[in-house]
């Protein structure tokens, strides 16, 4: 079935041979697919909005990760993911190298026709989320960020009215504005600097939301330390956000309730347990 949440969606959860629902979206549709499973006491999977936090650690390997920002942030996707690595906390030894070689690797991202295969960067998924965007690139401003806008927009004049939105790295964030703490849903990230690795997991950890994370060290003992202490229901270490089919999948806080993808997952979530007594006497 295809359509909109209000006129699809709503009279699927509610209908009375409709015995689970998983639901993937915004906070606000899961608060309200939420309810409406509660009225027929049926369980939910929900898988929500994200803000996840990428540490990367004075000792971490430059290289693999800048790679693993670039692929983190999701780029690619114009930064549609909620697993999209949207907040950049960086070891104030390594800040502004590791700022200087990100803004030089995305910059050489190609901005184009998502069809065309050397394109790197296509279009916001509509009008109305393209607005969104833009106007919290314009709220990063206003709050005082300072904006690196990157890469170049197509020159092909019929892609003049694609909804394409540069890449944007914002530095000098204060992490209680808006563009640190909110779901954007876009090409834009928020680079952070840190000294201790205690302030890195407070930085990470203050967050409404809980879906993945991931930790950038050659140290055992930090990454293993990271790995518990991350309040997040999907970490990495030394890779980007990549998941795996034998494994559990979901976030905690506002990103969402119950776990998916790993068959361990599935049996738990989406069957029930029958217990069984016989008697044959």
């Amino acid at each position: 079935l295809s359509g909109f949440g209000p006129s699809c969606g709503g009279p699927l959860v509610e209908h009375k041979d409709v015995k689970k629902v998983s639901f993937t979206g915004s906070v606000e549709t899961g608060r309200t697919v939420y309810k409406a499973a509660a009225e027929k006491l049926i369980p939910v999977t929900l898988e929500l909005g994200g803000k996840s936090p990428m540490i990367v650690m004075d000792d971490a390997d430059l290289d693999k990760a800048i790679a693993g920002a670039v692929g983190g942030m999701r780029f690619t996707r114009q930064g549609q993911s909620c697993t999209a690595s949207s907040r950049i906390l960086v070891h104030e030894k390594l800040h502004d190298e590791f700022v200087k070689r990100l803004i030089d690797k995305v910059n050489a991202l190609k901005m184009g026709d998502p069809l065309d295969e050397e394109t790197d960067i296509g279009t916001i998924i509509n009008r109305k989320q393209f607005d969104k965007v833009r106007s919290y690139i314009d709220i990063g401003e206003k709050e005082g960020a300072t904006k690196h806008e990157l890469s170049a927009l197509p020159t092909d004049s019929a892609l003049a009215d694609g909804t394409f939105v540069r890449p944007v790295i914002f530095t000098n964030v204060d992490p209680n504005a808006r563009v640190a703490r909110e779901e954007i849903f876009g090409p834009v990230a928020c680079v952070f600097k840190f000294k201790t690795f205690e302030e890195a997991l407070e930085l990470a950890n203050d967050s409404d939301f809980g879906l993945a994370a991931t930790v950038w060290t050659t140290d055992l003992k930090t990454a293993l330390t990271a790995t518990k202490r991350l309040e997040a229901g999907f970490v990495q270490v030394n890779q980007n956000l990549v998941v795996q089919p034998n494994l559990s999948y979901g976030g905690i806080k506002l990103s969402g309730l119950g776990k998916e993808a790993s068959l361990e997952s599935m049996l738990e979530h989406f069957t029930y347990k029958k217990t069984i007594i016989l008697n044959m006497e």
